[in-house]
Parts: structure tokens; sequence; C-alpha cells
């Protein structure tokens, strides 16, 4: 059986199952039972707690207890639906739409039984929910990382390293690394493919990534032998995204982009899209029109118009006009060369300084969502002139155009301005992330982000 790092519907990259054989040792996988049974009734418990105290006064004692069970059930299913579905968004937002989801299945059994919670009482119990579980799964992921061990000491196992060292805050810890010895990188070399399932069994990972197909190949017999220990197994490509939130580019291949036309993948409609550009950008426009004229008078301090006009690539390729409030000189491009916008860059104005580190110069793109041209959450467009270069020095930089630009997004959030091809690069790797893991859930937490990365970090 191979396994492909690019293809996570493979074998490889599902949940190992503990019936497969029954001779590997119980004692592998207790311990991170523990762990994991702990971690379940702690969240359980958090939930059951508030609920009680909610619904006690107001129910007989059984009836109280019957009904804080029940519903302590249903909103830990949800959470923890949630929190293996956004794991990459963080706790706050996987704890946001578990407690949601979970909401939304009481209320409906409360319609039908007639457990008699109540509105007042339910949304009480929400908010106490939220802040709890989000409070509990970031110590969680503080204290009980989890545990990878990579398989293979190739370039792959490297980028695997490295891709972990700049995600420093994600919670995993790396075990060390399984084959001959090679570029490691300060990583222990813990022994060799002979030795896999006595190193498996020693260290018991949570997560064993298999580093290219020939390795895969080789290793699914042993890590079969061990499947009741109950870890996973994943490809280099698909840890990344899990762990990371991009994509690999090196590792990325055009069947890739067929997991977006799988059966599997949750669809994410025009409409429902086009709807959430609507209410929110209608809403950002409400919000900020007593903010507008005095932004105007701040760009009329320099000499040029306040509104400054620029095509841009769109969905498919095509062309559009993008609006902003003008933050250069006008004699920005005089030598007829188009230039990348640089951290520093000497042709802003004294008052487009202050409008690029508040983003308050993108607020007219509200209108080119409205428009249909753009949407609120998508890559950044790029101008033409620069999309003729990209396609010949980043691989696969077009793909970006299968979805409307965005006014934010998942990359602009994770870098800062692309002004040379490496860095276009690194923006790409989060772009396509988003491309294949889009959903209204991901969009509401970008737009959060990005409204505390205003408040607190400006400058992004």
């Amino acid at each position: 059986m191979s396994v492909s790092p690019e293809t996570p519907t493979l074998e490889t990259e599902r949940l190992i199952a503990p019936p497969l054989l029954e001779r590997a040792p119980r004692s592998i996988a207790a311990p991170r039972n523990r762990v994991g049974w702990l971690v379940l009734g702690g969240r359980a418990l958090l939930i059951w707690l508030p609920v009680y105290v909610l619904l006690a006064p107001a129910l007989p004692p059984f009836r109280a207890v019957v009904a804080t069970s029940v519903v302590t059930a249903i909103w830990t299913i949800g959470l923890r639906a949630a929190l293996s579905t956004y794991f990459t968004l963080g706790p706050a937002v996987a704890s946001a739409a578990g407690t949601v989801m979970g909401l939304v299945a009481i209320s409906a059994l409360d319609l039908w039984v007639g457990l008699e919670l109540g509105a007042v009482r339910l949304a009480e119990a929400a908010i106490a929910v939220f802040f709890l579980s989000a409070a509990w799964e970031h110590v969680v992921r503080s204290i009980a990382k989890r545990r990878v061990l990579v398989v293979g000491t190739g370039g792959c196992a490297s980028e695997v390293l490295s891709e972990l060292r700049n995600g420093h805050h994600a919670p995993f810890t790396m075990l060390g690394l399984v084959g001959e010895r090679g570029d490691t990188e300060g990583v222990p070399t813990l022994g060799s493919f002979e030795q896999l399932s006595q190193i498996v069994a020693a260290q018991r990972p949570d997560i064993v990534v298999l580093t290219d197909e020939q390795v895969g190949a080789w290793a699914v017999d042993p890590l079969l032998d061990l499947a009741p220990a109950g870890f996973r197994v994943v490809g280099v490509s698909h840890f990344i995204e899990h762990a990371l939130g991009r994509v690999p580019l090196h590792h990325l291949t055009p069947a890739w982009f067929m997991s977006m036309l799988h059966l599997r993948q949750k669809p994410y409609t025009r409409v429902a899209k086009r709807v959430f550009d609507l209410v929110v950008a209608t809403l950002g426009l409400l919000l900020t029109a007593p903010l507008l004229p005095f932004l105007v008078l701040l760009v009329r301090l320099t000499p040029g118009p306040v509104v400054y006009r620029q095509t841009r690539v769109g969905e498919g390729g095509r062309h559009f006009t993008i609006l902003k409030l003008r933050t250069m000189r006008p004699d920005a491009e005089d030598a007829g060369s188009p230039r990348y916008t640089q951290v520093g860059d000497d042709r802003v104005t004294s008052v487009g300084r202050i409008l690029r580190r508040t983003h308050l110069d993108e607020l007219p793109q509200l209108w080119n969502v409205l428009r249909g041209e753009m949407s609120i959450v998508g890559p950044r467009p790029e101008r033409p002139e620069f999309v003729d270069l990209l396609e010949q020095t980043v691989p696969f930089w077009t793909r970006r155009l299968l979805v409307k630009p965005g006014i934010t997004g998942w990359a602009q959030l994770r870098c800062g301005y692309a002004c040379d091809d490496a860095s276009a690069a690194e923006k790409l790797s989060y772009d396509l992330w988003y491309l294949r893991n889009r959903n209204v859930v991901v969009d509401l937490a970008i737009c959060f982000e990005t409204a505390l990365s205003l408040l607190f970090r400006s400058g992004r």
C-alpha cells in the first residue's frame, strides 16, 4: 500500500482503527487514553456546573439533574466536533462554533421534548459554556501538547521541523525522527526503520508523519501492528495544513487541487458567500459612514485625488478597478515601472502612513464588495503586471484566482506585505489553505481576528 502526502483521503490520513489487530500491548495506549478522558471529563464538567446552576432554581432536583446531563452531553459532542474541525483557527473560534452548534441542537430538543429551559437561561448557559470551554482548551493546548514522530529523514523531514519551529505557538511536541541519520537540525534520530515498532511503543506518539511515498509503503505494516495505540498517520502536506494553517508549496501537485472537488468536501455556495459579503459590507459602510468625511479631509491635506483607482486581477483573471483612499504621492510611479509596496515605503505620505497603519484606506473597497468584484474575505487582488511575473516564478500562483479577492484574508493576517517572489509564495501557501477550507465559520473567524488585529496590532 502506498502513501501520498498530497492526498489526505488516502489510508494513511485516516484514523487507524483499533480492531484491526489485537496483539499490540494495551499499555501503549493507556497513558494517552487517560489524558483523553481527563480532557473530555474536564470539558464536560465545565459545561455541567454552570448549566446546573442555571436550571436548578427553575426545575425539581431530579429533573434538573437529568436536563443538565442531557444538555451537557449534547454540548460536549458539539464542542468535540468543532474543536476537531476548526483546530487551526484556535480554541476561541472552535469553542464559539461548538457552543453555537450545541445551542441550536439544545434549542430544537427543548421545543420538541419540552425541557422548559427558557431562552434567557439558554443564552446565559451558552455564554458560560463558551468562555469556560475556550479557557479550558487553551490550557489543554498549552500543557497536553500532541506528540509528533516523523518517519523518514530526507528533505521533507527537515521541512516539517522548520515549519514547527516557525509555528512555535502550535500545540505540538517533536519526539524525534526514525530513519537513517541526516540533516535533523538538532532533533534526535531515534533509530532505524527496522526499529519503528519498538520506537512507537516506547515514545507513544499522537501523530506519525510519513515523509514520502516510499517510506509510507514500507511503514504501513508495522504501524498497523500497533493500531490499538490510537495514533493518527498523516503525510507531510496534510500535517502542515493541520498544524500551521498553510500549504507547503514544495510538496504540492495538481492532484492536491482535486480535493476541492472531492465528494466529502463541504460546499460553501456562492449564494451563502454573497449573502455574507452583502451583510458585512452593508454593516461596515453604515458603521464607518460618520468617519468618511473626516478621512476625506485628511487625504486632502496632500496634493492629489482623494480616491485612488487601480486595475487589479479578480476571480477568473477578470480585471476590475479597486478603490482606495490615496496614501501615496501622485508621482509615485512616474517612471512607469510598477513597484511592490514595502514597509517604510518612501512614496507614502504622512497621512497615508496613518491610514495604512489602521487600514482605513481600504474602506472604499466595501463598495467593490457590494458591486460583486471583491469579497470580504479572500486573497488580496494583485496588479496585472505582477500577475504575469508571479505566474512564471511561483508555482500554482494563479490558482488563488479561483475565488474572489478579499479585503482581508488568512494570508493577510499571517504575513506582511509581499515585496518579492519569496514573500508572494509564502502568502500563497496561506491563500491555498483558505481556498480549501473556506466556509462561513472560517470567514467569521478571519473577520474577528482582523478586528482584533486592527485594535491591538496596528500595521499588520
